[in-house]
């Protein structure tokens, strides 16, 4: 059964009885109070930077007469040709006490598309302005909690969208430019004006400079973008199932995933005048980016890896491993760049879907997101950063935490599939299969990852599959898995796709349901101060479960075509072997003590990756084909975990599996990152 989550007890900082909403008449005596605690507590930005302190900041500030208000940046490029410098609409709320004291203080900044056209967070929530196009209504918890606590916000509406000038690029030069340009205002370095077209200029005054950035999907995106930079001041960012290669959201390893390309993204979320005035960027997306899945000098643009090197920031990085949205192999290969550059870093791994943190564990991110700031932008002394680098959920809301990740001793073990008792009912161990050895599937982009793990143990002419025994103890996948194919096909075009699964019951976050794992309750808890225009109060969640006999661990798609040049798919050669290495999306996963674990190799994965223009046959040659899977504890702990060993408590073999339950892939329009939960 789904576990409710815990309300925060009421004498917790930034929690209020659900549902309720400060009064009016309650305004003074929260003011008073606020003047009172700053009278008597070190408020943030009294503090020298070498001067660590303690403890965690507390709301000092009063939120309701908070500094509200607007200023456009420059950019420095004209992304719609018009002859003038863009510029970008940064709403601002911060302390007025802190202002009016001459104390500076730290920001907190989101860079969003979503402002206007489709709302941010679980409730899609949008900014409101007065009747003088002053900011009100500033979405999420960020301004109500942090603003009393000595922070400002800053929400930046990227070029193109909502009230900045400029076009949308989607993760381009204009995306990126957006958020930094904001970064260089706040500490000194690009001017900006206090309205959209006047002259009169806007300082940062109030700022010390030392800026976070956070934010889900694109808004997370943007934040890799801007710390691949290495612009100075931006000290940390919190990327929650961001991209990190746009041409890895529409493509993989050349096969499309998506039935759009960047300009439809860009036309859904471009404001009304951006759409009048942006078609030569339009076209520029359309031409730059083609169907074919080559990769091209717009997509190199947009890939903020090869830059891990300039990454300055701290990085808390949040990803769902469910998410068929934004994918897990984004966070896989941003988190190796990451590691390899010495990237300060920390990762929170849910069961779920394209969902924040704060639907799923919000008390605890909360938390953590609060000491997180407090350290990288106040210089509390909390200790956050000598904590566990993971936190991970093994089961709905049952979360373990890890030294670092992956956990140590983790090694690469290469599996091999080797025949079984009948065709396409394979076996996958340690041993190499024997020379000649074959297996044989026609792709049916009718059937997709579930429908063949279902058929695991049945010849069915769609799909490879190679299971293990039993295991006799558990066996922990972490990291991100290569699967190297020998392929002979039978027409010009092939797509492939690999699975990695568990068999075996178990309860799961329903990541394929409304929600992608949680369901939104209709009571509510209060995080931050709140106003008229703007409440810190949301309605909880809780886990959607579903019982499942089998679970994907990981998958991943390639275009055959692509064998020989990443960069450029060729026609295949009818009737010739043509080896790929296809990379598995990054996971983190228990197979347990009695389940199996399975390799599956098939083609078109419905409604996760498009089919090819003929209808092929591809022949695999076994001997020529293995996964490497990141095992904690290595080949040792795979072996040990596989093999045979009588005993009188060993788990008894499984029936074959035939059409057990699994959570479905949602059939729907190709998907927009981040601009729904």
């Amino acid at each position: 059964m789904p576990i409710r989550m815990r309300r925060t007890p009421s004498h917790a900082p930034g929690s209020a009885r659900a549902g309720a909403t400060p009064l009016p008449s309650r305004a003074l005596v929260v003011a008073a109070a606020a003047a009172l605690m700053s009278a008597l507590v070190p408020a943030a930005g009294a503090h020298g930077a070498g001067s660590p302190r303690p403890g965690t900041s507390r709301p000092v500030y009063a939120y309701d007469n908070a500094i509200r208000e607007s200023v456009w940046v420059d950019t420095g490029l004209d992304g719609d040709g018009d002859g003038r410098a863009d510029r970008v609409a940064a709403d601002v709320v911060r302390p007025r006490e802190a202002d009016r004291d001459g104390r500076r203080v730290p920001v907190i900044m989101e860079a969003s598309p979503y402002y206007s056209c489709c709302g941010r967070g679980n409730e899609s929530q949008r900014k409101t302005y007065d009747a003088n196009g002053g900011p009100v209504g500033f979405p999420l918890f960020y301004d109500n909690y942090f603003v009393p606590r000595g922070y400002a916000f800053v929400a930046v509406d990227l070029a193109g969208t909502n009230r900045s000038d400029g076009c949308v690029d989607v993760g381009g030069p204009s995306d990126v430019r957006s958020a930094k340009a904001v970064v260089d205002w706040l500490n000194g370095r690009a001017p900006a004006y206090t309205t959209r077209t006047g002259t009169t200029p806007a300082r940062a005054h109030w700022s010390t400079g030392a800026t976070g950035m956070i934010g889900k999907s694109w808004d997370g995106t943007v934040a890799n973008g801007v710390a691949a930079t290495g612009v100075e001041g931006l000290k940390t960012i919190v990327p929650i199932g961001a991209i990190s290669s746009w041409y890895d959201y529409y493509f993989s390893q050349g096969a499309p995933l998506h039935g759009s390309g960047p300009d439809r993204l860009s036309h859904h979320v471009g404001s009304p005048e951006a759409r009048a005035r942006c078609q030569a960027v339009q076209r520029a997306l359309v031409e730059g980016a083609p169907r074919s899945g080559d990769l091209t000098p717009l997509w190199d643009a947009r890939d903020h890896v090869p830059d891990a090197s300039r990454v300055r920031a701290s990085v808390l990085a949040v990803h769902g491993l469910q998410d068929l949205n934004v994918r897990t192999g984004h966070l896989g290969r941003w988190w190796r760049a990451l590691a390899e550059h010495g990237v300060e870093r920390r990762i929170w791994l849910s069961r779920a879907g394209h969902v924040d943190p704060f639907d799923l564990r919000r008390a605890a991110w909360v938390r953590t997101l609060h000491r997180w700031f407090d350290h990288y932008l106040l210089g509390y002394d909390n200790g956050v950063e000598r904590e566990p680098m993971a936190t991970i959920e093994r089961a709905p809301d049952q979360w373990t935490t890890d030294r670092t990740w992956p956990p140590a001793g983790t090694a690469t073990a290469t599996l091999r599939p080797t025949p079984g008792p009948a065709p396409g009912v394979g076996t996958l161990g340690l041993l190499l299969a024997p020379a000649g050895a074959t297996e044989t599937f026609t792709d049916d982009p009718s059937l997709g990852e579930l429908d063949w793990a279902a058929r695991i143990d049945s010849p069915t002419p769609a799909k490879a599959g190679f299971a293990t025994r039993p295991l006799a103890r558990d066996l922990r996948l972490a990291g991100s898995a290569t699967v190297t194919v020998t392929a002979t096909p039978t027409t010009t075009s092939a797509h492939l796709t690999a699975v990695l699964v568990d068999l075996g019951p178990a309860v799961i976050r329903d990541y394929a349901a409304p929600g992608e794992g949680i369901t939104t309750l209709t009571e509510r808890t209060c995080w931050g101060a709140s106003t008229a225009g703007d409440s810190a109060c949301f309605k909880e969640t809780e886990a959607r479960t579903a019982d499942v006999g089998l679970t994907v661990v990981s998958r991943g798609w390639a275009d055959l075509g692509t064998w020989a040049d990443p960069r450029r798919g060729r026609p295949l050669t009818p009737g010739e072997p043509h080896t790929i290495t296809l990379g598995l999306h990054a996971a983190d996963h228990v197979v347990p003590a009695g389940h199996r674990l399975a390799l599956i190799i098939a083609g078109t994965d419905e409604d996760l990756v498009e089919a090819p223009p003929a209808t092929p046959t591809l022949t695999l040659d076994l001997a020529r084909t293995h996964a490497r899977v990141p095992v904690v504890g290595g080949p040792l702990a795979y072996a040990l975990a596989t093999f045979p060993r009588p005993r009188a408590d060993a788990p008894a073999s499984p029936a074959p599996l035939a059409g057990v339950d699994a959570p479905r892939p949602p059939r729907a329009q190709p998907p927009i990152p981040g601009a729904a939960r």
